[in-house]
Protein backbone atom coordinates (compact mmCIF):
# COMPACT_ATOMS: atom_id res chain seq x y z
CA UNK A 1 0.00 0.00 0.00
CA UNK A 2 2.36 2.13 0.72
CA UNK A 3 4.50 1.62 -2.88
CA UNK A 4 1.33 2.77 -4.33
CA UNK A 5 0.57 5.95 -2.61
CA UNK A 6 4.30 6.26 -2.86
CA UNK A 7 4.09 6.09 -6.29
CA UNK A 8 1.17 8.22 -6.82
CA UNK A 9 2.28 11.06 -4.96
CA UNK A 10 5.83 10.69 -7.10
CA UNK A 11 3.29 11.42 -10.03
CA UNK A 12 1.94 14.57 -8.26
CA UNK A 13 5.40 15.85 -7.27
CA UNK A 14 6.29 15.20 -11.01
CA UNK A 15 3.74 17.64 -12.07
CA UNK A 16 4.36 20.23 -9.04
CA UNK A 17 7.91 19.95 -10.69
CA UNK A 18 6.49 20.60 -14.19
CA UNK A 19 3.75 23.49 -12.87
CA UNK A 20 6.43 25.75 -11.11
CA UNK A 21 9.04 24.93 -13.33
CA UNK A 22 9.44 25.81 -17.09
CA UNK A 23 12.22 23.79 -17.94
CA UNK A 24 10.30 20.21 -17.05
CA UNK A 25 6.93 19.95 -18.92
CA UNK A 26 4.29 16.83 -18.07
CA UNK A 27 1.25 16.54 -20.66
CA UNK A 28 -0.92 14.66 -18.33
CA UNK A 29 -1.42 12.72 -15.06
CA UNK A 30 -1.09 8.98 -16.71
CA UNK A 31 2.13 11.15 -18.13
CA UNK A 32 3.63 11.71 -14.80
CA UNK A 33 2.35 8.08 -13.61
CA UNK A 34 4.57 6.34 -16.38
CA UNK A 35 7.69 9.05 -15.76
CA UNK A 36 7.56 8.18 -12.30
CA UNK A 37 7.67 5.23 -12.72
CA UNK A 38 10.58 5.07 -15.30
CA UNK A 39 12.62 7.66 -12.90
CA UNK A 40 12.39 4.82 -10.14
CA UNK A 41 13.23 2.26 -12.64
CA UNK A 42 16.40 4.31 -13.52
CA UNK A 43 17.45 5.34 -9.86
CA UNK A 44 16.85 1.33 -8.66
CA UNK A 45 19.16 0.20 -11.76
CA UNK A 46 21.48 2.19 -13.48
CA UNK A 47 22.34 4.95 -10.81
CA UNK A 48 24.24 2.64 -8.36
CA UNK A 49 26.37 1.34 -11.24
CA UNK A 50 26.90 5.30 -12.33
CA UNK A 51 27.84 6.09 -8.13
CA UNK A 52 30.14 3.30 -8.18
CA UNK A 53 32.02 4.08 -11.47
CA UNK A 54 32.07 7.67 -10.33
CA UNK A 55 32.86 7.44 -7.21
CA UNK A 56 36.58 8.47 -6.99
CA UNK A 57 35.12 12.02 -8.90
CA UNK A 58 32.40 12.09 -6.03
CA UNK A 59 34.75 12.28 -3.36
CA UNK A 60 37.20 14.74 -5.29
CA UNK A 61 33.86 16.77 -5.55
CA UNK A 62 32.98 16.26 -1.68
CA UNK A 63 29.66 14.63 -3.12
CA UNK A 64 28.43 17.47 -5.24
CA UNK A 65 28.86 14.83 -8.34
CA UNK A 66 25.59 13.10 -7.26
CA UNK A 67 23.38 15.75 -8.30
CA UNK A 68 24.94 15.28 -11.84
CA UNK A 69 23.99 11.66 -11.72
CA UNK A 70 20.75 12.67 -10.33
CA UNK A 71 20.40 14.87 -13.31
CA UNK A 72 21.37 12.87 -15.69
CA UNK A 73 18.54 9.97 -14.62
CA UNK A 74 15.85 13.06 -14.91
CA UNK A 75 17.04 13.75 -18.15
CA UNK A 76 17.70 9.74 -19.26
CA UNK A 77 14.03 9.51 -18.18
CA UNK A 78 12.71 12.37 -20.57
CA UNK A 79 14.53 10.93 -23.23
CA UNK A 80 12.77 7.88 -23.06
CA UNK A 81 8.80 9.03 -22.47
CA UNK A 82 7.30 11.45 -24.83
CA UNK A 83 4.84 12.86 -22.41
CA UNK A 84 7.82 13.89 -20.02
CA UNK A 85 10.06 16.71 -21.41
CA UNK A 86 13.27 18.53 -19.90
CA UNK A 87 14.82 21.45 -22.00
CA UNK A 88 18.07 20.97 -21.33
CA UNK A 89 20.77 20.05 -18.73
CA UNK A 90 20.69 22.44 -16.38
CA UNK A 91 16.49 22.09 -16.61
CA UNK A 92 17.33 18.59 -15.12
CA UNK A 93 19.39 19.52 -12.50
CA UNK A 94 17.25 21.88 -11.12
CA UNK A 95 14.06 20.13 -11.89
CA UNK A 96 15.68 17.05 -9.94
CA UNK A 97 16.66 18.98 -7.10
CA UNK A 98 13.02 19.96 -6.58
CA UNK A 99 11.93 15.93 -7.18
CA UNK A 100 14.04 15.24 -4.71
CA UNK A 101 12.94 17.35 -2.45
CA UNK A 102 9.23 16.71 -2.88
CA UNK A 103 10.27 13.44 -2.71
CA UNK A 104 11.96 13.29 0.97
CA UNK A 105 8.66 14.91 1.92
CA UNK A 106 6.57 12.46 0.93
CA UNK A 107 9.22 9.94 2.29
CA UNK A 108 8.48 11.48 5.18
CA UNK A 109 5.29 11.83 5.44
CA UNK A 110 4.47 8.41 4.24
CA UNK A 111 6.82 6.99 7.28
CA UNK A 112 4.69 8.61 9.68
CA UNK A 113 1.58 8.05 8.07
CA UNK A 114 2.25 3.88 7.58
CA UNK A 115 4.73 3.47 10.92
CA UNK A 116 4.08 0.62 12.81
CA UNK A 117 3.32 1.17 16.64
Amino acid sequence: MKLLAKWLLSAAALLFVAYIYNGVQVTSFTAALIAAFVIGLLNTVVRPVLVLLTFPVTIVTLGLFLFVINALMFWAASALLDGFQVSGFLAALVGSLIYSLAGMVIESALDSLFSKK
